[in-house]
């Protein structure tokens, strides 16, 4: 069953595949976090424009974060996702992937690696 539909993103007005692809394959925007409210946006957003919208609405996020607070942060309480995204789990220095703060909060706990970005 195939509900994909073509709309146009209210970010960019790019034409763009929305919905579940079959019964056992979900709409791309479901291998992001579910950190929106259906109520804060107009419309779906293209690929490219959600990820943006993730990866500002996550770094203000971040910025709130301290490590007397990350062990207490509602990262780690969202669904869990396998798929990690680039830009928002991490980014790739020198052909190395270096895990974000997010990533390390939606672990929910310190892996005393001294990673650059832990939170904790």
């Amino acid at each position: 069953m195939n509900t994909m539909k073509t709309k146009i993103c209210s970010g960019c007005q790019s034409a763009f595949g929305c919905g579940n692809i079959s019964a056992e394959e979900q709409c791309w925007c479901n291998d992001f976090p579910p950190i929106f409210n259906i109520s804060e946006g107009s419309d779906c957003l293209c690929p490219n424009c959600f990820k943006k919208a993730c990866e500002n609405k996550i770094e203000a996020y971040i910025e709130t974060i301290t490590p007397e607070t990350a062990l207490t942060n509602q990262v780690a309480l969202l669904p869990k996702k396998e798929k990690l995204i680039d830009g928002i789990d991490y980014y790739i220095e020198n052909g190395n992937y270096v895990f974000k703060a997010w990533f390390h909060l939606k672990r929910g706990s310190c892996c005393e690696n001294g990673c650059r970005h832990c939170p904790y």
